[in-house]
């Protein structure tokens, strides 16, 4: 009894200063991040590329900072499938389930390897996100938030449209992650089930079925007349000639030890045990992806079938089967440096030290 009343108590004394470092964090990175844009101002009017280009440094800065809460509570990632490295330079269009909160955090944490990716991506988010900490960050990076819900969904759409016409290739963006169920599969499961069941589709339980407008209104306005890309066996991309525009679909799925998905709360009080966070990539030629409506919706909906196919697998055994074409699933463990991850931390603390001390003399002058 003693003994579990002192481990009960080691997990609160933990959460608790791991919620006290995670404010002191979000206190000076993302205001920091807010002044050095200001103060770059006068280069985003004389060379808007390198102003994009230190913003897109910054904000990988900043996820590196959310990573390494999870990181360094012993949340880690291993991948399988196709090496999206190898496509890290093409534009591409991310697909992942939304199972919980967590899913944005290990998705921070699983591409801050993949080269120039983290950089150049654009997130489409429900608007609630638009209200935590981070709203303001991704509101300057130029993300998209979206409302649910029938009443919004032409207007949305419009919107979607425009952000991206505006944003996306002046920002010089290259990859946009979006979650197609439109939201958490525990408050979305039934009404897919129910629709399934009404449209003889199939009965899915670890994925909803996804919804098509977004992905449509991407590919629409992004893909460009002719585009170019090849996949090979196992995780080889033959690139040929590029054009502008969308190059791959990057199918992404995340899967969880007994289906038990990390929540934010979990990723900043680290209060769960260690935990494995498995992430399996297919990558698919835009070329191969139909234009038309209803052929599109098909393609989407095989996406998700199979994403069902392979968390049933993963569940029952604890991995994902392997690519076709392949006798044996390969894993890959992701890793973060430790070392990186302290000096990340040490710039935002100093930052906001710096900007601290600026402030404080302006206002000794003035008053």
């Amino acid at each position: 009894m003693a003994e579990s009343v002192a481990r009960a108590g080691c997990v609160l004394l933990r959460a608790l200063l791991r919620f006290a470092f995670m404010v002191a964090n979000n206190a000076v990175a993302i205001p920091s991040y807010m002044l050095y844009l200001l103060a770059l101002q006068p280069l985003r009017v004389l060379d808007s590329a390198r102003f994009w280009y230190l913003e897109g440094v910054l904000f990988k800065w900043l996820l590196a900072m959310v990573a390494s809460w999870g990181w360094w509570a012993g949340y880690t990632v291993v991948e399988w499938g196709d090496d999206v490295k190898a496509v890290s330079e093409d534009e591409a269009v991310v697909l992942v389930n939304h199972q919980a909160t967590g899913d944005v955090c290990t998705l921070m944490m699983c591409l801050q390897d993949k080269g120039t990716v983290v950089r150049h991506m654009m997130w489409l988010m429900d608007h609630i996100f638009k209200y935590t900490n981070f709203g303001i960050v991704s509101l300057l990076h130029g993300d998209f938030f979206i409302r649910q819900g029938r009443a919004h969904r032409d207007q949305q759409l419009v919107l979607l449209k425009e952000h991206l016409e505006k944003y996306y290739r002046s920002r010089n963006r290259k990859w946009i992650v979006l979650f197609p169920e439109g939201g958490f599969l525990r408050k979305r499961r039934e009404t897919s089930q129910a629709f399934a069941k009404k449209n003889n589709l199939p009965f899915l339980k670890h994925v909803t079925l996804p919804r098509l407008g977004a992905t449509e209104v991407i590919l629409k306005t992004l893909v460009a007349q002719q585009e170019n890309g090849t996949i090979t066996s196992g995780n080889t991309v033959i690139k040929e000639s590029k054009s502008k525009g969308l190059q791959w679909v990057i199918d992404t799925t995340i899967a969880y030890p007994k289906g038990e998905p990390l929540d934010i709360q979990t990723w900043i009080l680290g209060y769960r045990q260690p935990t494995v966070t498995h992430v399996h990539y297919r990558i698919f030629p835009i070329k191969d992806v139909p234009a038309e409506p209803e052929a599109l919706a098909h393609w989407l909906y095989q996406r998700f079938i199979e994403k069902e196919d392979l968390l049933t697998h993963f569940y029952e055994t604890g991995a994902f089967p392997p690519l076709q074409g392949q006798t044996k699933a390969v894993s890959r463990a992701m890793t973060l440096s430790n070392l990186w991850l302290v000096c990340v931390q040490s710039f935002a603390f100093l930052s906001g030290g710096m900007w601290y001390c600026i402030f404080q003399y302006f206002y000794h002058c003035l008053f």
